[in-house]
């Protein structure tokens, strides 16, 4: 039965929307970051990430659906290449722990399985599909999202290596040698 399923997709009306990056409010940085006691980025942090809005990519993927010929494939991208050194900086900021550049190799000691993708340099386009669908992202780029104080309210109350935290907005922070 799935095999027929799948069979039928290529007559499947509409397109599929598909983000390559970072699709925000989901994002785990902070918490490895917070783990760690450091916020990172590979190399000299030029590497640039695309984001889009988990919001705006819930609004593509309608599109796509209500819009798209059947086999379009569509590419969820609001912001085209954010430096993952920002991104890292953002984090360390709002966490008030040092942001520090790690050696590919030393990277994944760091955040483990995920230094493979850290380093990578990925930036992409929506431009087709901005034309085609007529999307246009509206919510917070990925930094705004993460100067948000509520980004990281998640976080408080956990204990993390025996310390708790008071966030800068509120919630709980503790010390690792702050």
């Amino acid at each position: 039965m799935l095999r027929g399923d799948l069979e039928d997709l290529d007559s499947f009306r509409g397109g599929a929307a598909a983000s390559d990056g970072v699709i925000h409010t989901g994002f785990q940085l902070h918490r490895i970051a917070r783990d760690q006691g450091v916020s990172m980025y590979v190399g000299d942090g030029l590497n640039r990430w695309t984001a889009v809005h988990r919001l705006d990519a819930a609004r593509l993927s309608r599109l796509a659906l209500e819009k798209g010929a059947a086999g379009t494939r569509f590419h969820g991208v609001a912001e085209e290449g954010i430096a993952l050194r920002d991104i890292a900086g953002v984090i360390g900021r709002r966490l008030r722990i040092p942001v520090v550049a790690k050696s590919p190799k030393n990277a994944a000691s760091h955040i483990g399985w995920f230094a493979a993708f850290a380093g990578l340099d990925c930036p992409a386009s929506s431009k087709l599909t901005r034309e085609r669908l007529g999307w246009h992202p509206v919510q917070p780029s990925l930094l705004a999202d993460l100067e948000r104080c509520s980004y990281f309210k998640k976080l408080s109350g956990r204990r993390i290596r025996g310390a708790s935290w008071r966030l800068p907005c509120g919630g709980i922070w503790g010390s690792l040698g702050h």
